[in-house]
């Protein structure tokens, strides 16, 4: 007959807590709630930057955005909602009615950082510009997004 020790306790699961956080397994410390950056980051582009209706984009902005966000741009930054609200719509307001914008593949993420390479042009039609956005997330939301462009082709 052997005598086995008495099993440890479970360790792989998280410990809820009333902050809208995880107690990381065995460490007491607090964790952040896992994030979908893939939905997030989709979401941003399509409800904010796909969003020419200003209450709509500042809505989806309320829901996907930290209050003090802040959008860098090459050669812009705004920080607050209704700033980026504002720059989104400048922006808009420079393409034709017709173009969209586009994920040009999912999201990733990891660690409080997200990225996304997107599109922006015609329907079905060749993209006019193209770019990544690399977001910085805390607490769910978008702190600070920073967009690149990708060069012209030569």
């Amino acid at each position: 007959m052997s005598t086995r020790p008495p099993a440890p306790p479970p360790t792989s699961a998280a410990v809820p807590s009333p902050a809208g956080a995880r107690q990381a397994p065995g460490t007491g410390s607090v964790a952040p709630m896992p994030v979908d950056f893939d939905a997030l980051m989709q979401a941003h582009l399509a409800r904010v930057f796909g969003e020419r209706d200003a209450d709509r984009r500042l809505g989806a902005l309320e829901e996907l955005y930290a209050g003090d966000a802040t959008l860098f741009e090459p050669h812009a930054e705004a920080t607050g909602r209704e700033a980026i609200s504002d720059a989104v719509g400048a922006l808009q307001a420079s393409l034709p009615p017709e173009f969209v914008f586009a994920a040009a593949g999912p999201a990733v993420g990891h660690n409080g950082v997200a990225r996304l390479h997107w599109r922006v042009g015609p329907p079905h039609g060749p993209a006019a510009v193209t770019g990544t956005d690399v977001a910085h997330v805390e607490n769910g939301k978008i702190k600070a997004l920073h967009v690149f462009l990708d060069p012209a082709p030569r």
